[in-house]
């Protein structure tokens, strides 16, 4: 609680302008691994949906960096809405990817969010 002498609430000493951009919004993804780390991906634009998704991030970065850590690798994805896709459940077993099972309602253990 702040405490000022009354009548001098309005003062200039006492008044923090802030600037307040609204609607900006920046989604950037990544992966990591005990041995390594794929580049930062920011997405343009645009919400993500399952082909986005699959087309931007798991093609052209996780399968390659999946390919290079390894046998003993497994994809770990948490479950918004554009993971749960059948799409995007598919794609992992075409192209013979390890996937780790992630029950619905499980608490986020996912390492990358404490990153």
């Amino acid at each position: 609680m702040i405490w000022r002498v009354p009548g001098t609430r309005y003062r200039a000493p006492n008044i923090v302008e802030r600037d307040q951009y609204r609607g900006g919004r920046l989604l950037v993804r990544a992966g990591i691994a005990t041995n390594g780390r794929t580049d930062l991906y920011v997405f343009s634009g645009g919400s993500v949906t399952a082909v986005r998704y699959r087309d931007e991030i798991l093609h052209p970065l996780v399968r390659p960096f999946i390919a290079a850590i390894g046998t003993d690798a497994i994809f770990m994805n948490d479950n918004p809405r554009p993971h749960r896709a059948r799409l995007v459940r598919s794609y992992p077993e075409s192209e013979t990817i390890p996937q780790m099972a992630w029950p619905a309602r499980s608490p986020d253990l996912n390492p990358i969010e404490n990153v």
